[in-house]
């Protein structure tokens, strides 16, 4: 049986110091960290951002990035090679909706009215290997979970708060192993393995 080729492939991604330069002039293109590193002869990490202006609609961004997403549109380019697939187009809402107020209907709590879709643009998001190593400002932030514990959490500022409620979770400390609780036991010939004890 015979392997189709494209279905396999990897995708390639560019190895690059910014978005920018990854969709212009990359040093190379990798699928993985260390064919990265050997590309850029430095450390590399696997970032994704935002590039280029923000476009009201789908469409116009589609026409300013011809060939770089697929476009399914009637006449466009069509489908991109799988190789190729490290653009991807987001849309994002350009304010946070006004929330709602609740009103009581029926003793249940429902919004006044239908949301309002927000207004959205669209940005072009670029995944490449990053040459050079975390900066100051990509350094992780502490945990929300242990910085509203400090006596200084009431003095942050929205730019703050905004990056900790952004930021992916994290454990605070690696996971300890599972103890063996009041209904479990060691099997005789595996200790390894808890089974049920009743």
């Amino acid at each position: 049986m015979a392997h189709d080729e494209t279905a396999m492939s990897a995708i390639l991604y560019p190895v690059a110091a910014s978005a920018e330069a990854a969709l212009s002039a990359p040093v190379g293109r990798a699928a993985r960290e260390r064919d990265a590193q050997r590309l850029a002869g430095a450390d590399v990490r696997f970032v994704s951002e935002e590039t280029g202006p923000a476009f009201a609609s789908r469409e116009a961004a589609l026409d300013a990035f011809t060939g770089r997403l697929d476009d399914e549109r009637a006449g466009a380019a069509g489908l991109i090679a799988p190789e190729d697939r490290f653009c991807l187009l987001r849309e994002r809402a350009q304010a946070p909706p006004a929330p709602l107020e609740p009103a009581m209907r029926d003793g249940r709590r429902w919004a006044k009215g239908p949301a309002r879709r927000p207004k959205t643009s669209f940005r072009l998001t670029v995944s490449y290997w990053k040459i050079g190593g975390v900066e100051a400002s990509q350094a992780p932030t502490p945990q929300a979970r242990d910085l509203r514990r400090k006596a200084g959490a009431a003095k942050l500022d929205a730019g703050q708060l905004r990056a900790l409620a952004e930021q992916p979770l994290r454990p605070v400390r690696p996971q300890q192993p599972l103890d063996v609780g009041l209904f479990e036991a060691p099997a005789p010939e595996a200790p390894h393995i808890l089974i049920p004890d009743e």
